[in-house]
């Protein structure tokens, strides 16, 4: 599948970065000095503003104090974060004003864990700190593409969860799902990782196109 845009937005965890066992083992320590049920909030969290996932179960000034611990000890452990296989060597490979990272954590959390997997962090970043909303409202997503001086529409957007699908959807972009989460809404393909995305700008004879353009090539 090959698919052209002018711009390429990605998630961050479980897309660029895989953080799952520093996720859950800070909020399990969240779970256990608030008494909330840790598998509840694991399934909540996915995608989601850690305000937006803990002022569910507790008031507003207890949900402050507790994403500020949170943060502490998700940061604390941020050098252990790996890359997703194949991020790396995609972000090389793109024009670094025609893709942008939209991330639910915050901007302090997400620089930690790009030093830890290494990853290059292009100009444009949207994070908890830069939305007043964050997904699934498409609000991150728009931000993003207006960023790279683009709508929405035009472009592919890389998530892993059904909070970010959504957000991606309702944003009008092209949606393609990374990993094996089920989501409710269709994506227009599903790959397992970043190894199946190749990348080819646009300009050759045989590729007509607008200077800019960018067109990926899809295994799935």
């Amino acid at each position: 599948m090959r698919l052209r845009c002018r711009g390429v937005l990605f998630d961050n965890d479980g897309v660029l970065v895989d953080s799952h066992r520093q996720v859950a083992e800070a909020w399990a320590e969240i779970a256990r000095l608030h008494k909330l049920d840790v598998e509840r909030l694991l399934i909540d969290l996915v995608g989601v503003r850690a305000y937006d996932t803990l002022s569910r179960y507790l008031p507003h000034h207890e949900a402050e104090q507790a994403v500020i611990v949170l943060e502490r000890l998700e940061v604390e452990t941020a050098m252990a974060t790996e890359a997703v296989a194949g991020a790396t060597d995609l972000l090389n490979r793109l024009p670094v004003d025609r893709y942008a990272i939209v991330t639910s954590a915050s901007r302090r959390l997400a620089e930690a864990r790009w030093a830890g997997a290494g990853i290059p962090v292009p100009p444009v970043v949207v994070t908890a700190d830069d939305v007043s909303r964050g997904k699934p409202h498409p609000e991150p997503f728009l931000t993003g593409a207006a960023g790279l001086g683009v709508n929405a529409s035009e472009c592919l957007i890389f998530e892993d969860s059904p909070s970010g699908g959504r957000a991606a959807v309702a944003a009008g972009a092209t949606v393609i799902a990374v990993g094996d989460q089920r989501w409710d809404v269709e994506p227009t393909a599903r790959i397992p990782d970043l190894t199946s995305v190749t990348v080819d700008t646009v300009g050759a004879a045989d590729s007509p196109g607008r200077p800019g353009d960018v067109v990926l090539e899809l295994q799935h």
